[in-house]
C-alpha cells in the first residue's frame, strides 16, 4: 500500500466509525431568550457546571476566536449583525466580565477580518461594536485582527498530530501560540459548505487570508490580503503562499465539500479548542451569512458551552435537530462530509451523545429544529 493510498484510507475510517479513543467531555446547555438579561450570571452558571471557570483560565492569557464572517457591509433583513450571523456583542462583552472576573490576567479577543489586514477594532467599528468600551470594560483586555502578521513578527506553525486529512501543518498569527487558554466563541448556524457552523469551523477563520487567501503572494504572505480563501481551501486551485507548508497530496479531491470539513478539522487538531462557547439566542437558519439565499432569522433562545469542541458541537448539532453522527448525503450534511466525524477521527473527541454528559438544561427541553 502507498502512502497516498493509506491516507485516503485513514481519512475514510475517520467518517465510517467511532474513533475508539476520541475523549468525552460534559456540555452545559442554557435557555436564554434575549440578550438583555444578565448574561453574566448565565455564563457563569454555565461555566460552573462544567467544573469552574478559574481551574482553566486563572492567571493565564485567554484568546478568544469570534465569528465575524463576512462583510460588515452586509446585513440581513437590516437586522443587526448580533441577531443574524455574528457573535453578539453583548456575549462578548460578558464573557470578557466572567474571564476577568475568573481571574485571567490577559483576554485577546481575535477575528480574521473579512478582506482586511487592518486593526480589528476598525472593523468592530463598522460592524457597529464599541471597541473603545470593550478594550476598557476590564483590566488585560485587547484585540487582534489575524487574518495577516497583526501586532506579531513572524507566523507560528502548528503541525497536525498524526499528520493532516489536507495539510500537515498550518501557518497562524502568533495570537493562537502566545497564549495559555483557546476558545471558539461561535454562533449556532447552518453552513452552505459544511452543513452546520459551530466551534469547530469557526476555526475555519483562524487562518491568515495573507497566506492562504486568492490573493497570497506566490512565495511570500501579501500582508494586505483583500480576498477569501476560496482558491486555495475551498477549491484547491492554487497552493498557499510557499512559505507555508503545501498539500500533502494534491491530487485529492477538489470539491469544497470533501476539502472544507477536512480543513477544519485539521487546523482544530492542530491548534486544539480549550473552551467551545456557542451563541444560539438569536441567529440565522439556512446558510451562514446573508449572502445564502434562503436565509431566515431564528431565535433558538438557547447558550451551549464545553472543554471539548467535539462534544459540544455533537451537541449543538441535535439541538438543531440533527443527527452529530449523519453521513454524507444526510441533512445538514447534503453535500459535504460531516466535520464533526473528521474531527473525532483526529482523536479530538467524541460524536457518541450516549457518551457525553449535557449539564443544565436537556437536548430535548433545548431542541430548535433549523429543518422545520
Amino acid at each position: 500500500m502507498t502512502r497516498r493510498e493509506w491516507l485516503a484510507c485513514t481519512a475514510a475510517a475517520g467518517l465510517l466509525k467511532a474513533a475508539p479513543a476520541a475523549p468525552t467531555a460534559p456540555v452545559s446547555i442554557a435557555k436564554c431568550s434575549s440578550y438583555d438579561g444578565d448574561l453574566v450570571s448565565t455564563l457563569s452558571t454555565m461555566f460552573d457546571q462544567l467544573g469552574g471557570l478559574g481551574r482553566i483560565v486563572r492567571n493565564k492569557t485567554v484568546t478568544i476566536k469570534l465569528n465575524l464572517t463576512g462583510s460588515p457591509g452586509l446585513r440581513f433583513q437590516g437586522k443587526a449583525l448580533g441577531v443574524t450571523h455574528y457573535t453578539h456583542p453583548k456575549l462578548v462583552f460578558a464573557m470578557a466580565r466572567v474571564l476577568n472576573t475568573a481571574g485571567a490576567k490577559r483576554i485577546r479577543f481575535v477575528e480574521s477580518a473579512w478582506a482586511s489586514g487592518g486593526p480589528l477594532e476598525e472593523y468592530m467599528l463598522d460592524s457597529g461594536w464599541n471597541a473603545r468600551a470593550l478594550l476598557s470594560l476590564v483590566p488585560g483586555v485587547e484585540v487582534e485582527n489575524t487574518n495577516n502578521l497583526g501586532k506579531g513578527k513572524k507566523y507560528s506553525r502548528f503541525k497536525v498530530p498524526g499528520g493532516g486529512y489536507i495539510y500537515p501543518a498550518y501557518d497562524l498569527n502568533h495570537a493562537f501560540e502566545d497564549t495559555d487558554v483557546f476558545m471558539s466563541m461561535a454562533k449556532l448556524k447552518n453552513h452552505e459548505t459544511c452543513g452546520v457552523t459551530l466551534s469547530l469551523k469557526n476555526c475555519f477563520g483562524n487562518s491568515p487570508a495573507s497566506i492562504y487567501g486568492d490573493d497570497a503572494k506566490v512565495d511570500e504572505p501579501n500582508e494586505s490580503p483583500t480576498s477569501g480563501r476560496g482558491a486555495v481551501f475551498h477549491a484547491g486551485k492554487r497552493g498557499p503562499a510557499k512559505s507555508a507548508l503545501q498539500e500533502i497530496d494534491p491530487t485529492t479531491n477538489r470539491h469544497a465539500g470533501y476539502r472544507v470539513p477536512r480543513i477544519v478539522a485539521d487546523l482544530c487538531a492542530a491548534r486544539p479548542v480549550d473552551i467551545a462557547f456557542i451563541d444560539g439566542i438569536e441567529s440565522v437558519s439556512g446558510g451562514e451569512g446573508p449572502w445564502i439565499k434562503g436565509l431566515k432569522l431564528v431565535q433558538p433562545g438557547v447558550l451551549i458551552a464545553g472543554t471539548n469542541p467535539v462534544t459540544t458541537d455533537a451537541v449543538a448539532t441535535a439541538v438543531m435537530g440533527y443527527d452529530p453522527q449523519a453521513q454524507k448525503g444526510t441533512r445538514p450534511f447534503v453535500t459535504c462530509d460531516n466535520t464533526l466525524l473528521l474531527a473525532e477521527g483526529h482523536g479530538i473527541g467524541t460524536t457518541d451523545l450516549k457518551r457525553i454528559e449535557v449539564r443544565g438544561v436537556p437536548i430535548a427541553q433545548a431542541l430548535y429544529r433549523f429543518d422545520a
